[in-house]
């Protein structure tokens, strides 16, 4: 009898454990529906030409790209040290400057460097290298998702041939969808939208499929290698970042890409998470 009733409580604890795990999932993922996907646009840049073809499995994308306060639960929990904290620097832009140049202690607390406002919970985490974000995939057990999936997913998983997330239009109702540049970049920024740097994850509106931040607040790094002729190895990062403007770069578009090297550590740069 005690042996039987020690199984039906091992039972019932693993039942425990797994509907845990499964409402976890639900509520910090959104599932992916697989399919077809033509990736790239013959409207965009030359990396982005041209359109090829691709079949994506399901999978599971982060509903938003890792926070600041997800990433200090990795720190604390390994005592990592990022690359921007190894190095001793990290890459900042100065708005009065205009340009952007190696800052002393710039880390993922301090974006923007000690004399400035400490990184804010809710926001993406972000001067962390590609390195890094593989090291909090590692400790939490998913991984980045690829350039490909990555695409798929701002497509709403059905191809979408939208140039946003959203839609054709940046505005909706005359409401901003996504954190970026007003303006003309680097001179004048109207902060129309009420963010100068990073805003928190959930500030704008979700895409159709509940995804935040597919476009704006922070480019997010890919596992994808970024082919481009390029001397050094890269990574391909997508979605664009709050300095981002139509006339410079239009990271925001659901086709752009860009590609940086794996040990770069950056002031508007981030990560999301993937899961088979």
């Amino acid at each position: 009898m005690r042996k039987k009733f020690n199984s039906i409580l091992m039972l019932c604890s693993i039942l425990l454990i797994l509907g845990c795990s499964q409402d976890n999932l639900e509520k910090n993922y959104i599932l992916v529906p697989g399919g077809d996907v033509d990736i790239g646009s013959e409207e965009g840049l030359s990396s982005e030409q041209p359109v090829s073809k691709y079949s994506v499995k399901s999978f599971y994308l982060s509903v938003h790209p890792v926070t600041v306060k997800q990433f200090r639960d990795f720190v604390e929990a390994t005592n990592y040290q990022t690359e921007a904290d190894r190095y001793g620097n990290s890459g900042v832009f100065s708005f009065i400057k205009q340009q952007w140049y190696m800052h002393d202690g710039a880390n993922w607390e301090y974006p923007l460097g000690r004399s400035n406002q400490m990184a804010i919970d809710d926001h993406p985490v972000t001067q962390v290298s590609w390195n890094d974000a593989i090291a909090y995939t590692l400790w939490k057990g998913v991984r980045l998702p690829t350039e490909i999936e990555w695409e798929h997913a701002a497509r709403n998983g059905i191809n979408s041939r939208s140039k946003y997330p959203w839609g054709n239009k940046f505005k909706v109702n005359n409401k901003f969808r996504a954190n970026v540049w007003q303006g003309t970049f680097p001179f004048i920024n109207t902060n129309e939208d009420g963010f100068m740097t990073t805003s928190s994850v959930t500030e704008f509106p979700p895409t159709s499929l509940g995804l935040y931040d597919m476009a704006g607040n922070v480019w997010e790094w890919t596992s994808s290698e970024y082919q481009e002729g390029n001397s050094v190895p890269m990574r391909t990062i997508k979605g664009g970042s709050f300095l981002c403007e139509p006339d410079f770069c239009h990271g925001y578009r659901v086709s752009s890409r860009m590609g940086t090297t794996p040990d770069t550590s950056l002031m508007h740069t981030g990560f999301r998470t993937a899961r088979n």
